[in-house]
């Protein structure tokens, strides 16, 4: 990892800003992974994220099966004309970024090309995303917002990149992408809510948060709370100048989410010609998740690892199990 720092912050600008602008006519909004959290806070205005999520961490290979991340956050993004439609209270400090995430879904078997009936159909998105953090250390609240755009189905590859990266490994070939959920049009807006309730010193955080969705692909609200336990720098202060270049700690999020609609499992709003979707009414209405992990900072490199827990999502389904690994850098 140490070239990453042979490079100028300006070249990891323009580097990341051609990808985004390569990427944007086929962005989608996935919504699987949510770096507002204050456990995944990062104390610098200039960073550069990646997060990747599989479910072979877990053994298995069914539902949410990979999610990748790419996210950058940097005053100048603030001029962007999207980051002008991101609402926000007037705190003290905000954070801009840019994101671009492709994530991917299957059923509990992927290696037959028909339709498993009950089961879950099989999707792709791939979505670019705008996003603030406001922070107001006095009263220790924080308040995100999020705008995506783009387009899920088979323009999202996510088939050619599971055949790929299972011939790669060797693995069993999947068959049933063909049966996948067609291109529809997306877009999303999110607004997250966190305050803190109880903190001793750098060393204990709990905190309540919230979380509104709306838009043609993922429709839910959730309530949830986090426990922070370790030596960590408050989420819900302004960037300090730690004295101390370590930083360890663990991590606790429980969550319930109110589940209106979900684009990967019934389809998009535009295109019905999907050739099989979850009925409305075999969807979950009401889904908890839970996540833990362990999270290592020395100076301007953060690395993560963690579980997460999601129940049953349509009325068929099972439960599912995945982790993922998390790695940015100060700029």
């Amino acid at each position: 990892m140490r070239f990453v720092y042979h490079y100028s912050y300006m070249q990891i600008r323009n580097a990341f800003s051609l990808i985004l602008l390569m990427l944007m006519p086929f962005s989608i909004l996935a919504q699987a992974i949510d770096n507002f959290r204050p456990y995944k806070n990062i104390n610098s205005e200039r960073y550069f994220r990646l997060n990747y999520e599989n479910d072979f961490f877990s053994a298995t290979d069914k539902y949410y099966t990979q999610g990748i991340h790419l996210e950058l956050v940097a005053p100048w993004i603030k001029r962007f004309p999207v980051s002008k439609l991101l609402v926000h209270p007037h705190y003290s400090y905000i954070k801009y970024g840019i994101a671009f995430e492709h994530d991917g879904y299957t059923p509990s078997d992927y290696t037959v090309p028909q339709i498993l009936y009950g089961d879950r159909p099989f999707a792709a998105c791939l979505f670019l995303k705008t996003f603030q953090t406001a922070i107001d250390p006095k009263h220790k609240q924080r308040f995100s917002t999020a705008l995506s755009t783009g387009i899920m189905g088979p323009a999202a590859g996510g088939g050619e990149m599971q055949t790929g990266i299972h011939r790669w490994l060797n693995d069993m070939a999947p068959h049933g992408w063909p049966n996948q959920i067609h291109n529809d049009a997306i877009v999303n807006y999110q607004v997250n809510y966190e305050k803190q309730l109880i903190a001793v010193s750098r060393f204990l955080s709990i905190d309540a948060d919230a979380m509104a969705r709306a838009g043609t692909l993922s429709d839910k609200i959730n309530i949830g709370t986090t426990f922070m336990f370790g030596y960590f720098d408050s989420p819900f202060d302004t960037i300090l100048a730690s004295k101390k270049n370590l930083r360890i700690y663990a991590y606790e999020h429980a969550e319930i989410n109110a589940v209106a609609y979900d684009a990967t499992l019934q389809g998009g709003v535009f295109n019905k010609t999907s050739p099989y979707t979850i009925s409305a009414k075999d969807v979950t209405p009401f889904v908890f998740q839970n996540r833990f992990g362990f999270v290592v900072v020395y100076r301007r490199f953060y690395l993560e690892y963690f579980q997460s827990l999601l129940s049953s999502e349509f009325s068929s389904g099972n439960y599912h199990v995945w982790g993922g690994v998390q790695v940015a850098f100060g700029l």
